[in-house]
């Protein structure tokens, strides 16, 4: 790949438009964001006397619509400090700037005369052989490149992003015949390593591969609900986590984006599908076309299928649209024994296995949605696809399924699911049955740690393409797992390097991960030449189990606390000091205990999306695994001649004071998590484990040599202390905290000061932690901490049931 991006242009700074530029610029990419000027004064400028022909006026459009991109939350930007990147202008002034540009993407008005308009400024000013994309959704790709020059046809494709594009990961690529093959490679290519998508190859097909599909599912879902006689309330259950699927599920996920965008890409398929089997299901049903006409979108209106409104005490209440009556009323709890019984069951594919056998409504709804689903997909192929894992891709990285629908379909059996198909009127696609016939029994298969899927022409199975770039322990770890307990197990990843990977709930931190912690060194010290903390679940790690020093707490056993928090901080330090090199994949949630194991290792290779922070204090504990006299660590290293110590000082006490949590891995660094030269961010998910055992390769091969443990860290005493209590007393004194939040905050300063020593002094790391796991114990015993714990455990057991 020799092409290399360094600036981008985004014409259009709209919802998309505006977004997307964040992105680009989140990765250090420079970015141009163009849109037209105003035609009109508004007040405002009216007021200030400005004209037409003013900077200000003339991009007041582009930088109000970043402006509320930037105060979106979640945010789209990974700092602060990217915003940077990012250039705004307008198509009069600015357009001649894209002859400067890498790559210019189009994200304005899905109307194809408003894009060729476009499209005819592009041709004055592109430079031959840069790339030309357009984000459309909707709009044959073929029709917008008619008419322009052969090499603007040859560098032209579709390029669609997700909304939100920092967070969903898909990205369709959708070349023209024109589009030359290392065009379409290298979009491939960049969208994956570079801006952490997955991409998906999509023919130019209508609404292309997971909107066909996301759509299909959900619009037949709206025609289920009266066949089946479901609530709003009922259908959000049945199809959110318990299937693999994000919480808000299909109703409120509908309210979020907007009930109008869906009725827009609707209606599309409808208009342009004719010979679709499912045609009918995309025409609205009536309760649909009366919300409509309400002017019930969603979330943009006030009002969907749910509607926040006020009680007569003032509380805030979510009512759920009934579907019958089209009044709002209580929501209803769902009961279902088949859900019950799929609570039981952690692994997703196991869990699927339950819901289908369940023989309540929850059951029959699965086996409709499902058998119906698999009828649609497998009729998709060749149509949207020629290969059959594309549409799974699309459908988990665009609509956050975990498991797309031929990988349920595996999961099922297929041959059993297609017996079920009759039974309730569907019927696969011709090649299913052949794919049977051949002797083939799975749309997919693992072999030597390799995923394979079933490729149709060739009757044969064929590596899954990028897939070679990826290490997926899901596909290694029968034939490699070299040690295992009930919360870790150890994996052997090649070339001298062992994984350790937690499976506990939350992945949370307890007896078991530090036994397997603990053997996985013993492992590598003896026999290989790293190891890496990596793990392909939903977070790193949620933190310690609170729960058991709850429980320890409540019957006062403190001697076993003590032991607990003393092998947490022994084994964080035999992490640090071990003979081979240690090196942490975060991502995602890597909180409290797991954020001290990144504090510990040698490198952290985070994810892009890593919200990171010790949290402790949020349950009126300090970090008890090392946390704390880790962050008196680098408050000494990084002390330099002239800085003043006591602003130094506030900053670390406040990270740890406020439970500071990254936005992002990038953010992680700014609040001092991670350290310069020793972390590394990975944009694609998917490429976390790879690149955190290169990292441990890469310090091995380089001589990784044995730290020497610190004796010489400052640390300053009475000095320090008197600005700490002094300004938790301030805090106190003006009601910004509680008297409990106040004492927490002088026994943080206590450690972080080294204790009351009389004068700055140099001490050792045991010194810090034997203050610090004195200071845990002390606030474990305080009535406070432990109803703020009571409470936390309260309100997650709410939340899973």
């Amino acid at each position: 790949m020799k092409r290399v991006i360094r600036k981008v242009a985004v014409l259009g700074s709209g919802i998309m438009g505006s977004r997307i530029a964040c992105h680009f610029a989140n990765i250090g990419l420079e970015v141009l964001l163009l849109d037209i000027s105003p035609k009109e004064l508004n007040p405002d400028e009216q007021a200030k006397g400005l004209d037409l022909n003013h900077k200000t006026v003339r991009n007041r459009i582009v930088n109000a619509a970043l402006d509320t991109t930037l105060k979106s939350n979640p945010s789209a930007v990974f700092s602060k400090k990217v915003v940077s990147n990012i250039t705004t202008g307008n198509f009069d002034d600015n357009m001649k700037e894209i002859a400067a540009c890498d790559w210019i993407i189009e994200v304005v008005v899905e109307k194809l005369e408003i894009k060729k308009l476009i499209y005819d400024q592009v041709e004055k000013y592109r430079t031959a052989g840069t790339l030309i994309s357009s984000n459309t959704s909707g709009i044959p790709i073929h029709l917008m490149s008619e008419g322009r020059t052969d090499d603007f046809r040859a560098h032209f494709c579709g390029t669609h992003f997700f909304n939100p594009p920092r967070y969903l990961r898909l990205l369709e690529i959708i070349p023209t015949p024109e589009t030359t093959p290392d065009v379409i490679d290298f979009f491939m290519h960049f969208g994956d390593k570079f801006l952490g998508k997955t991409t998906v190859l999509c023919k130019d097909t209508p609404a292309f591969i997971a909107n066909r599909v996301g759509v299909y599912s959900i619009m037949a879902l709206l025609h289920m609900v009266q066949k089946m006689d479901l609530t709003v309330e009922e259908v959000d259950k049945y199809t959110g986590p318990v299937l693999g699927r994000p919480k808000s599920a299909t109703f409120r996920t509908t309210d979020v984006v907007g009930l109008d965008t869906m009725i827009n890409v609707a209606g599309g398929l409808f208009n342009n599908l004719p010979n679709d089997k499912a045609h009918q299901l995309f025409e609205l049903p009536d309760y649909v076309k009366k919300m409509q006409e309400n002017h019930w979108l969603g979330d943009k209106t006030k009002q969907g299928f749910y509607k926040k409104v006020k009680g007569a005490d003032g509380k805030s209440e979510i009512l759920a649209l009934d579907l019958k009556t089209l009044e709002y009323k209580a929501q209803q709890k769902v009961k279902s024994p088949t859900l019950e019984a799929c609570k039981l069951v952690d692994n997703l594919r196991e869990r699927m296995k339950v819901y289908a056998a369940g023989t309540d409504k929850a059951g029959e709804f699965f086996r409709t949605s499902f058998f119906g689903l698999f009828e649609y997909v497998s009729d998709r192929i060749p149509e949207i696809s020629d290969e059959l894992y594309r549409v799974d891709d699309a459908m988990r990285a665009g609509f956050g399924w975990e498991l797309g629908p031929f990988e349920v379909w595996d999961v099922l059996d297929v041959k059993t699911a297609l017996e079920g198909m009759k039974k309730n009127g569907n019927e696969a696609a011709p090649w299913v049955h052949e794919m049977l016939a051949a002797g083939h029994d799975s749309f997919y298969k693992v072999e030597n740690g390799v995923k394979k899927y079933y490729d149709i022409p060739s009757k044969a199975y064929r590596v899954v393409p990028g897939s070679e770039a990826f290490l997926i322990l899901d596909n290694i770890r029968a034939n490699n797992t070299i040690w295992k307990n009930a919360g870790t197990t150890i994996t052997d990843l090649g070339d001298g390097i062992l994984n350790l990977e937690i499976h506990t709930k939350m992945n949370t931190i307890g007896g078991e991960v530090i036994q397997g912690l603990n053997k996985a060194i013993d492992l590598a010290e003896k026999d290989f030449r790293g190891l890496v903390i990596g793990n392909d679940g939903a977070n790193f790690s949620a933190g310690a189990n609170i729960g058991m020093i709850f429980m320890a707490a409540i019957e006062q056993d403190w001697d076993e606390i003590n032991l607990a928090i003393r092998m947490f901080q022994n084994t964080m330090m035999r992490m640090r000091y071990s003979s081979i090199p240690v090196v942490a994949a975060a991502h995602n949630l890597t909180l409290g205990g797991g954020c001290e194991l990144c504090l510990h290792a040698d490198f952290v290779q985070v994810n892009a999306e890593t919200y990171m922070g010790l949290v402790e204090f949020g349950v009126g504990l300090i970090p008890g695994g090392g946390g704390t006299k880790e962050f008196a660590l680098r408050l000494s290293d990084e002390f330099k001649e002239g800085q003043i110590e006591q602003v130094a000082l506030r900053d670390r006490f406040l990270t740890i004071g406020q439970a500071k949590v990254s936005t992002s891995g990038r953010e992680a660094f700014e609040l001092g998590y991670l350290q310069k030269d020793k972390f590394g961010i990975t944009m694609n998910r998917s490429r976390l484990i790879i690149d955190a055992k290169n990292k441990a390769l890469e310090l091995a091969h380089n001589g990784y040599t044995q730290p020497l443990r610190r004796k010489d860290i400052r640390v300053l005493g009475k000095q320090g202390l008197g600005i700490v209590y002094a300004g938790a007393n301030s805090m106190y004194a003006g009601n910004f905290i509680s008297e409990h939040d106040k004492k927490i905050s002088e026994k943080l300063g206590y450690v972080l000061c080294g204790g009351n020593l009389s004068q700055p002094t140099l001490v050792s790391e045991q010194y810090l932690l034997d203050l610090e796991r004195e200071v845990f114990l002390s606030l474990c015993g305080e009535r406070k901490t432990l109803e703020r714990i009571q409470s936390i455990l309260t309100k997650g057991k709410a939340l899973r049931n």
